[in-house]
């Protein structure tokens, strides 16, 4: 049956039946015989699509039921149209306010293609070009033996910059300054020669911010806002600290503690803790905020329906593969056999999952997580917002993804044990 496993046959037949049903309600009979009610509903490719949705919610549905989540929301975008925006559970532990389609949550290092984005923008008003040396605008920025003259907007933005991976987040996390940190990272030893190697950034990334605030004479908060969020209709949507809160309708981190070893892990209670700023300090690489709502326009816009905001040329700037990231496929051990493929663009990665082409990213703090993808071919994608980093988490985008290419079925979300088992955590701050 169109290439899906008997599980999701299963599931998808009970969903047809209700559509017939459904159909069947409505239908006249023919008004000279008098025969039999013809049905209306068949298994064209567009039921397919909505079976299918309907399938993938209903393990949301279950999922959400277990104890990985504290507040979950989701939105599925199809050829343009929002067919599914779904929240679950609470803002905050033992509190009775549920997650809305406008709670705001923080969206970690989903905050690059904001970034990236915005750099495409200026690119095509002439502002920047590819080649644009960054040095300039950031007076503090040293690599060692001088190669930050040859650091490029192309190179902060693909991750080419020259320095180890997640080179002095624990001196953002520490409370150490920006400046002071770019003036570090001269002592620093670097793992090939700027432009030639992939090694994902915070610290060096968020300069990007200062580059685009420089040549537009604007902060950059103030330009994301001015050229995103506004024309896109994101209205809860900001950048810092401060945004996530003004809305009175915001989602409160979460962390539990983790015992055990890795085969029989054991977890505490979720508690909320309080908001960490170190991140909201790179604001490029880690500082948007943003509602389930706010994302599913943002997916819409990188889908390309927004050609009015985010051009075509655009779009195309910041999506194109840039450097392959061969590591991915080791850390994402779970997908074997269904990632075969990982490049990095312009604050975007590209994937082939299961021989298609997937634009995602994922991001995290400090309890939070959030994912975006969509496969341009089939002109669908997913939005993810949680105040957990729970294992479950991170397995919704593959059910998604093998629910839509209709893959051999696998048990991503872990119901048939009630347990999840998934070694990608989210420990990493601001990381994917």
């Amino acid at each position: 049956m169109y290439g899906i496993s008997k599980n999701t046959a299963c599931r998808m037949i009970t969903a047809f039946a209700a559509l017939v049903a459904a159909s069947n309600a409505n239908a006249q009979a023919p008004a000279a015989q008098g025969g039999p009610t013809m049905l209306s509903t068949s298994l064209t490719p567009e039921n397919l699509d909505k079976l299918r949705l309907t399938d993938f919610e209903r393990l949301l549905d279950e999922a959400s039921h277990t104890d990985d989540f504290v507040g979950l929301a989701v939105a599925v975008v199809r050829h343009g149209e929002i067919q599914l925006l779904k929240t679950y559970g609470v803002r905050e532990v033992g509190g009775d306010a549920a997650v809305t389609p406008n709670t705001v949550f923080r969206v970690g290092s989903l905050s690059k293609g904001f970034a990236s984005t915005l750099a495409g923008i200026a690119m095509a008003d002439g502002r920047l070009a590819l080649e644009t040396p960054v040095a300039p605008y950031e007076p503090r920025f040293a690599l060692k033996g001088g190669a930050e003259a040859r650091v490029t907007v192309e190179d902060i933005l693909s991750h080419r910059t020259s320095l180890p991976p997640n080179a002095y987040d624990n001196l953002l996390e520490d409370g150490v300054a920006v400046p002071e940190i770019l003036s570090r990272l001269r002592n620093v030893k670097p793992i090939c020669s700027v432009g030639s190697c992939y090694a994902y950034q915070n610290v060096a990334y968020a300069m990007i911010g200062d580059v685009l605030s420089a040549v537009y004479h604007e902060p950059y908060a103030d330009l994301v806002r001015e050229r995103i969020f506004a024309p896109l209709g994101m209205r809860t949507a900001s950048v810092g600290e401060e945004g996530l809160a003004a809305t009175g309708d915001w989602a409160r981190p979460h962390i539990r503690e983790r015992s055990g070893d890795k085969a029989s892990p054991q977890y505490g209670p979720w508690r909320s803790v309080t908001v960490k700023d170190a991140y909201y300090r790179t604001p490029g690489a880690g500082g948007v905020n943003a509602s389930i709502s706010d994302m599913a326009l943002w997916l819409k816009a990188q889908m390309g329906d927004a050609p009015a905001v985010l051009s075509e040329s655009v779009l195309s700037t910041i999506h194109t593969a840039r450097v392959d990231t061969p590591a991915e496929k080791r850390r994402w051990d779970i997908l074997q056999g269904r990632l075969n493929d990982a490049k990095y663009a312009l604050g975007w990665r590209i994937y082939d999952y299961g021989g298609h082409a997937l634009i995602n990213h994922s991001g995290t703090v400090e309890g939070y997580a959030a994912q975006i993808a969509w496969l341009p071919e089939r002109d669908v994608g997913i939005v993810i917002l949680a105040n957990t980093r729970a294992e479950r988490v991170w397995r919704i985008l593959p059910a998604f993804l093998d629910n839509e290419l209709g893959l051999n079925e696998r048990d991503w979300l872990a119901l048939n044990d009630g347990k999840a088992r998934f070694s990608v955590d989210g420990a990493r701050a601001s990381g994917d």
